[in-house]
């Protein structure tokens, strides 16, 4: 708090970049950790929170009649535009953001200071929701080849690898620790992936040996080498694809001639087309696959992941997906605090690998909609997560550091917050694990396409309102809903054989409330207001709805009701005579 000078600005216009509706007007918040602009000139109460993290540029424009103008851009590719009465203001307001969005230490990110209310046993279990011990015995390791091994518990191998890595069997201790001193950085090939129809095939991740391996030091191989860019490209390209997105009203000539460019798709394709030959290699040619760039863990990554999942069809699922970026991605030392700017730090080292990586998957989904259980929406929240510093699962470059930071006992694991949220990031068209075993793609240049949920996902005046799939899962959340609603009423119903304390009371007050409530017919119904509830807990819309019971087992009940309660009191008479009043 200590960097807001000014908390609260009013009368701030939010102009809207596509659209030619009249600008808002309301009250700018600078929050601890949000900016959150208020629109007073809405008929319903419109708030647009941007989380400071979020932001990486921010612009104070030349003052202009209206005001001052403040830019904003964001890393999950929203951009805000206001304009702020008075330039006093609006430079204190640009100052701070400077200062927010951009903390020194890492202790500063929101992760730190995130407290949703969960116990610390809830917190460790969260942590401790993806194993991949696990994952490596669901590909069976250990076996005669393969062994988990805890040798770099020390990080005497490897200070950017995990305290448990898989190596060969045949490897000894001395020979782990030797063949680290002739890579970079120490980091070994270790494994990536075990394809079940062989334990011979599999693919070694992060052999780093600083570019071109040796062919004399290798018996029996074929070298392939696939152009994939470096980070730098690879920051240029976005930064010119999303010049493109920002224009306010290009021609088709002009946003085609833009994408291409950018140059953006054909990295994606690159990356693709490596995965592909990654994945055939150990399928079909039943090949075992050394893969490595500069520092094994931008591209190598990458490649990695995405033949994992082209594979195995476990890593298209919603804990699957969660095992791969926990594997492929944070345990093997992706700099993420570098490449996503986490921190005040070197501009140069940010690059969206992982980005693009998430772009891949989307564009897989393309080809395959009934092949992953997830949909495009939970894409998109890991995306902005990596970028929000709210959990700690991508704070810091690799697991060393995050363990001197202190992340398993001072922050909170992304995952259970997604697993919680599963029904509405489900994808409708899922056919199952079984459906599709090995995913192979055309990788051809029409089948890529301009990813528009991203990168112009806050512009909606750009791309249709409704999306088929979104209906498509509505609908079937709504289904559900009312199948849930209509077993919680079957459970409420009572028992049509056996003694009802209270039939009397209940079947005289439904009598009376029944002939004053219409017949609930329609979905539209019971979502315009919930029906009165009685004082037995069941509701008058719960036997009005309820089809189960026929009108003859409602006959039979109302004529021995009499009866019933009569037996009641017997037994309970009976009872109190023997001194063991029970309850019935």
């Amino acid at each position: 708090m200590e960097h807001i000078t000014t908390p609260k600005v009013e009368n701030v216009k939010l102009l809207d970049r596509y659209t030619n509706r009249k600008a808002a007007s309301g009250t700018l918040y600078l929050t601890a950790t949000h900016l959150i602009y208020v629109d007073a000139s809405a008929e319903v109460r419109k708030e647009t929170w941007i989380l400071h993290h979020h932001i990486a540029t921010v612009e104070k424009l030349p003052l202009t009649t209206a005001g001052c103008p403040l830019l904003i851009h964001c890393k999950n590719f929203h951009v805000a535009h206001f304009v702020i009465g008075q330039e006093r203001d609006c430079h204190e307001v640009y100052t701070s953001l400077l200062k927010l969005s951009q903390p020194v230490k890492p202790e500063e990110l929101y992760a730190f200071s995130y407290n949703p209310k969960m116990s610390k046993d809830n917190r460790e279990i969260g942590w401790k929701l993806i194993d991949l011990k696990v994952d490596y015995q669901r590909m069976g390791i250990p076996n005669d080849y393969w062994e988990i091994t805890d040798l770099n518990k020390d990080y005497e191998v490897c200070n950017t690898y995990p305290p448990e890595i898989v190596v060969p069997k045949a490897a000894s201790k001395a020979t782990v620790i030797g063949s680290s001193r002739f890579r970079s950085r120490g980091r070994i090939p270790v494994l990536s992936y075990l394809y079940k129809e062989n334990n011979l095939n599999a693919m070694a991740n992060r052999a780093a040996g600083k570019g071109y391996e040796n062919e004399d030091n290798y018996e029996n191989i074929r070298f392939k080498f696939i152009g994939i860019e470096n980070i730098h490209v690879m920051r240029n390209s976005l930064q010119k694809l999303l010049e493109v997105c920002e224009t306010k009203s290009p021609s088709m000539s002009d946003f085609l001639t833009g994408l291409e460019n950018s140059g953006w798709l054909r990295h994606i394709k690159a990356v693709m087309d490596a995965s592909v030959f990654l994945a055939k290699a150990v399928k079909d040619e039943k090949a075992s696959v050394l893969v490595h760039c500069s520092d094994g863990w931008d591209r190598t990554a990458q490649v990695c992941s995405l033949a994992s999942l082209l594979l195995d069809p476990f890593y298209r699922t919603f804990k699957g997906f969660m095992v791969l970026i926990e594997k492929e991605w944070i345990a093997m030392g992706h700099k993420f605090s570098h490449r996503c700017g986490h921190l005040d730090g070197d501009p140069k080292e940010v690059s969206p690998v992982f980005t693009q990586f998430i772009e891949c998957v989307w564009q897989l989904m393309q080809q395959f909609p009934c092949a992953f259980e997830f949909n495009e929406h939970f894409l998109l929240e890991i995306h902005d997560h990596v970028y929000s510093c709210q959990f700690g699962n991508f704070l810091g470059t690799c697991h060393k550091e995050r363990e001197d930071l202190k992340i398993f006992e001072k922050t909170h694991s992304l995952w259970p917050f997604l697993l919680q949220k599963k029904q509405e990031l489900r994808n409708p068209l899922y056919r199952g694990f079984t459906a599709y075993k090995e995913l192979q793609p055309n990788t051809l240049p029409f089948s890529f396409q301009f990813w528009c949920g991203m990168y112009n996902r806050f512009d909606k005046g750009m791309h249709p309102k409704q999306c088929v799939l979104d209906h498509l899962l509505s609908c079937m959340n709504q289904k559900i809903k009312l199948e849930d609603s209509a077993s919680e009423l079957e459970n409420k119903l009572p028992f049509l054989d056996g003694p009802l304390p209270s039939e009397a009371s209940f079947l005289s007050k439904v009598g009376c409330a029944a002939s004053k409530t219409p017949m609930l017919n329609t979905p539209q119904d019971y979502e315009r207001e919930p029906p009165p509830v009685l004082t037995n807990g069941i509701s008058v819309g719960d036997i009005n709805v309820t089809s189960d019971v026929d009108q003859k087992n409602k006959e039979n009940l109302a004529n021995h009701r009499d009866l019933h309660l009569n037996d009641s009191v017997d037994v309970l008479n009976s009872e109190m005579k023997d001194g063991k009043p029970q309850h019935h």
